[in-house]
């Protein structure tokens, strides 16, 4: 391994840890925004490097071409967001809504979350992994509650409840999986490296694989947020901070997503064991169609889009767990575009919110009249998620939709059935908002727009010409994955 690599592994990892420490101490929110964004590109342009740049795999950490998927991608959500929370958090202080300990607290924890969630993407350790997670999950708790009202307290702690939960569940997991790897590699280190457990998987006991993966789904299946494990995500993207309602759709659940990913291919290594396939499209079915129906009884514009983001990780588990070349590269292409997609509507929202001075849907009415520019993105924001053409989520559920028709036309019926349901749900609730009788508390927009767009032109760009060199990448991982 060169020093240049091992400066583009390391460095996505020093670099929000410094950042971290150095903005625990900044007081001012308009220095320490900067420097949030400063530390965001950085972490951002080195990760891309990773493109260019294959290390070969340590004991504790390794790139392959999945890692860097999601690590690019989480990178540059971490920088357009740290971005959108600069003149968000501008108005929080300015409020009183966040105290200068508490802003320092914020923009620190932002990139310990960062530094979380690129060490699991990173690990080469089931352990280190699984300590990544929880640390990125303890964080979250933090930032959720960061405001101190009875609301965000009980939010915060029913997601660190939900998520110690789960997160033990996933541990048990993970041990079971030590134990099946054992007596093949032997006692220590090697029986938890990635790179080497995937070369013996197929020696492995398959009944501790098949209890294991139970274990690691309802583990990391919380974190994803798939029903019934999803009852912290809602509370948690309407009570923090909007910039962590973006992180949270466009990143933390990604990361989980990854987790159950590397498992799933174990499993899959190993011919005894049980089909991961079926548990996730299984999941994938319930999320998607329980979250379609609850959409629309939502109060909350956040409340909305958190089910939004439950109904479409259940698209993607269901894609993965369909498995196979063309339903991988869907599923890959969906996490994408929804990653995108979601958080720039949390951009959006965030700033209606504020302009409003409520996050209720039925106090937030005519925003093309009031705010032309924040309604007008609400309503390509909502085409983009409700997967209308020519944006990128339209392309990527038709491919999960003729996949499914493929291989297994009946499933294809609750697929479509449950996306239908999604897609009325939004039209009726975002109408109103948008179209309907100016509602009162019109402030002015004091909103930095670049993010939104940058977001919103990338899913349109997806939808009308994917680059054939990210199609091969794409492709080749979806292979990767089985």
């Amino acid at each position: 391994m060169t020093l240049a690599h091992l400066d583009a592994v390391r460095l996505v990892l020093i670099i929000p840890a410094v950042a971290a420490a150095v903005l625990a101490l900044l007081p001012g929110y308009r220095v320490s925004a900067r420097v949030n964004s400063a530390a965001a590109l950085a972490t951002f342009l080195v990760a891309a490097s990773l493109f260019y740049h294959r290390p070969p795999a340590g004991l504790y950490l390794q790139i392959d071409d999945l890692s860097v998927v999601f690590i690019v991608l989480g990178a540059f959500v971490g920088f357009t967001t740290s971005l959108f929370s600069g003149s968000y958090i501008a108005h929080e202080v300015e409020t009183d809504r966040l105290t200068p300990v508490r802003l320092r607290f914020y923009h620190a924890m932002y990139q310990v979350l960062m530094f979380a969630m690129n060490l699991a993407l990173a690990s080469n350790n089931l352990g280190l992994m699984w300590v990544a997670i929880e640390l990125a999950t303890l964080t979250t708790v933090a930032m959720v509650g960061i405001y101190g009202t009875h609301e965000a307290i009980e939010a915060a702690w029913k997601y660190f409840i939900l998520g110690s939960v789960g997160i033990a569940l996933a541990l048990f997991g993970t041990i079971l999986v030590y134990v099946a790897a054992e007596p093949v590699i032997g006692q220590g280190l090697q029986s938890m490296v990635w790179t080497v457990v995937m070369t013996r998987a197929a020696a492995f006991d398959p009944a501790l694989l098949n209890v294991a993966f139970v274990f690691l789904l309802l583990g990391y299946g919380t974190k994803v947020g798939l029903a019934p494990l999803h009852a912290w995500l809602p509370d948690a993207h309407a009570e923090g901070p909007t910039p962590i309602s973006a992180v949270l759709s466009g990143l933390l659940l990604n990361v989980a997503l990854y987790a159950l990913l590397r498992f799933k291919m174990l499993l899959t290594a190993n011919h005894a064991a049980l089909a991961p396939g079926p548990l996730l499209v299984t999941m994938g079915l319930v999320s998607l169609i329980f979250a379609a129906f609850m959409l629309y009884r939502r109060r909350d514009i956040k409340r909305m889009f958190a089910y939004s983001s439950i109904e479409h990780m259940g698209i993607i588990a269901f894609a993965f767990g369909m498995g196979g070349p063309l339903a991988n590269f869907a599923g890959l292409l969906h996490m994408t575009m929804h990653s995108l997609t979601k958080s720039g509507i949390f951009f959006v929202v965030g700033h209606i919110a504020q302009v409003k001075g409520s996050q209720r849907i039925a106090d937030i009415r005519g925003l093309t009249v009031t705010h032309p520019l924040l309604g007008w993105s609400l309503v390509v924001g909502t085409m983009a998620i409700a997967g209308l053409p020519p944006f990128g989520i339209f392309s990527s559920e038709f491919l999960v939709v003729s996949s499914t028709f493929a291989r297994a036309p009946l499933l294809a019926i609750p697929l479509v059935f449950g996306i239908l349901v999604a897609f009325g749900a939004l039209l009726l609730r975002v109408q109103g908002m948008a179209f309907g009788e100016p509602s009162p508390g019109n402030a002015p927009e004091r909103a930095s727009n670049l993010p939104m767009f940058a977001h919103f032109g990338l899913v349109l760009m997806a939808g009308l010409y994917f680059p054939p060199l990210m199609t091969t990448w794409f492709l080749h991982v979806a292979r990767m994955l089985g």
